[in-house]
């Protein structure tokens, strides 16, 4: 362990039982594990896949971007079916998410948002969003992921929620003709932060069939009243997309495996458990100078939390993650 670091039991360590103890036969698990594309942003796409596939993970979280399929330049839909194709062959399976930091403007993180003010600007965010809908729908995606935007100065919650309703409407239109689940997602400091606010957009928007949740195991760890396990148990009939990576409570970073507080095993069983067979991503977005080694290291160990058998530490043993 690097110093410093929490001491962490062991991903396949149950609580109660003493080191070195004998264990149970591993169980198989039927999650399906991907790496999101945000956190091998200094990779080609072509290369990112190829590396995930070779690390035996299940699919990819797909962040449409300027370096990873941009969803604003000419030939969108050939280069698509060249991804399309590239994922068949490396047997990967794909949601499509949304979060690309500058895609629309490259001065203003994340703008404009479904909240912007200038109804010009929103129909800007919604043209991405109907964009990732017919990418997704091509791909044979899981589903697309997106979330609300912050609350912009000058406005308040009030006038913030029916915008958001209103902007989304058409892409549920657009991801209820594509037969693609729109998932959104909780994200702390924006207007929808919480799995209470997923359950008021739903009702704003009627609750439609193809509105569903993406959930980030770690923002249910920073902001949630529920452990992360009980978030999922809660979550399940409308969860669509598991982005997940370690986190501290109230402390909004994404962190490695076994640098934050969250227990991994029960989370997992807990999405084998209510049946959740979309991908579950891990989402490291800001440790892309080093994301092949990150990669190559939170797939055994999110493994052995899922299977209950002898597996990799946390951080396996002289990592300097």
């Amino acid at each position: 362990m690097t110093p410093g670091r929490p001491n962490h039991r062991r991903a396949s360590q149950p609580p109660g039982r003493p080191e070195g103890a004998s264990r149970a036969t591993p169980r198989s698990s039927a999650l399906r594990f991907g790496y999101g594309t945000n956190g091998l942003t200094d990779l080609r796409l072509d290369d990112a896949l190829a590396l995930l596939a070779d690390l035996g993970y299940d699919g990819v979280g797909l962040t449409l971007d300027h370096m990873h399929l941009d969803p604003l330049a000419p030939g969108l839909a050939d280069r698509t079916r060249r991804v399309a194709r590239r994922l068949a062959a490396l047997g990967l399976t794909v949601t499509v998410e949304t979060g690309a930091r500058y895609v629309l403007d490259p001065r203003r993180k994340h703008g404009p948002s479904l909240l912007d003010p200038d109804p010009r600007a929103r129909e800007r965010r919604v043209d991405l969003l109907l964009r990732a809908v017919r990418v997704a729908a091509d791909l044979g995606a899981h589903a697309v992921h997106c979330f609300s935007g912050i609350v912009p100065p000058g406005s308040d919650r009030a006038t913030a929620w029916p915008r958001l309703a209103a902007a989304l409407a058409p892409v549920v239109d657009a991801a209820t003709a594509a037969g693609v689940p729109l998932a959104v997602e909780p994200e702390p400091g924006h207007l929808l932060a919480t799995l209470a606010d997923f359950h008021r957009l739903r009702g704003l928007l009627g609750d439609p069939p193809a509105l569903g949740l993406t959930l980030d195991i770690g923002h249910c760890q920073c902001l949630e009243p529920l452990p992360p396990e009980d978030c999922v148990r809660a979550a399940a009939p409308w969860l669509r997309h598991v982005q997940l990576e370690d986190m501290r409570r109230r402390v909004h970073e994404h962190l490695p495996f076994g640098e934050g507080e969250i227990d991994f095993p029960p989370v997992l069983a807990a999405l084998e458990s209510t049946g959740y067979r979309g991908l579950t991503v891990v989402e490291l977005p800001r440790h892309s100078h080093a994301g092949p080694r990150y990669a190559e290291e939170s797939l055994p160990f999110l493994r052995a939390a899922a299977t209950g058998g002898p597996g990799a530490a946390a951080v396996p043993e002289g990592s300097t993650a």
